[in-house]
């Protein structure tokens, strides 16, 4: 295990600037993990990061030597930082030290729907984005399409909303969600207040895509345009809407309902 105690260590600064800087995770296509779930899970479903970075003064606890020593027989680069330089860059509050650097996965969108997918019109809120992309995971939705000016997928706040999502879905960013509904081998669904039918009315059973739009202004008039139903979700109480996030996760459970009950 290499110490590392300077602010000046080459690496060190690579981490830091990955880890509050958006133009520098894009020059570089590399991004961070923090937190014991997140590593845990891409040692699980991903395979080995870049390197395996510890706060020194966790290396004894049992999670994080779990963690590293799994590294190290996977001959993973693991990587000791003096507490000061750690805090500097770990973005988790009251957290457990350790923290990967990897490559995110870039994936070439498909020419056409044909399972159940989900779309998302310029969800901004790294919380939201990371929400839903848990929530899809959870329902046992497989691809998400996100277009160009959402928020960054692979950031450190939308990969700690997501849980591990992120590493068992394939997420597709600046993704042409016009090209894709006019193609799409699937309903496309969108939740709109108006709209005639509630989600419960609708037959689910089958595939679809979900369309999704921006907190403030919602789906754009282009993709409302192109999808070939609308639903709402039935209020009981003076709320005359609902979080982004919460939509989707009652849209998924409720396709995930119908499905199972035949």
């Amino acid at each position: 295990m290499k110490l590392i105690t300077s602010r000046n260590n080459p690496l060190y600064r690579e981490i830091r600037q990955l880890a509050s800087n958006a133009r520098a995770r894009r020059k570089t296509t590399r991004t961070i993990l923090d937190g014991v779930h997140l590593c845990q899970a891409y040692l699980q479903y991903v395979g080995n990061p870049l390197f395996c970075v510890v706060n020194e003064s966790s290396k004894n606890q049992p999670e994080i030597a779990e963690i590293y020593e799994e590294c190290h027989s996977r001959q993973v680069s693991c990587i000791f930082l003096r507490d000061f330089l750690y805090d500097d860059v770990s973005q988790v509050d009251e957290g457990v030290g350790v923290l990967f650097l990897i490559e995110p996965p870039v994936y070439s969108a498909p020419a056409r729907m044909i399972q159940t997918a989900v779309l998302l019109d310029r969800i901004q809120d790294p919380g939201n984005m990371g929400s839903i992309l848990r929530s899809a995971s959870a329902a046992g939705i497989s691809e998400v399409f996100c277009s160009e000016g959402s928020a960054a997928v692979w950031s450190p706040r939308v990969l700690r909303a997501g849980m591990g999502a992120h590493f068992m879905i394939r997420i597709y960013e600046n993704a042409d969600l016009a090209r894709l509904a006019d193609d799409s081998g699937v309903p496309v669904v969108a939740t709109v207040p108006d709209a005639e039918k509630s989600i419960y009315d609708v037959d689910l059973k089958r595939p679809v895509a979900w369309l999704f739009g921006h907190e403030g202004q919602g789906i754009s008039d282009v993709l409302q345009s192109k999808a070939g139903m609308t639903a709402n979700i039935p209020h009981a109480g003076k709320q005359d809407s609902l979080n982004v996030a919460a939509c989707a996760a009652i849209c998924f459970f409720e396709q995930l309902r119908q499905k199972r009950a035949g």
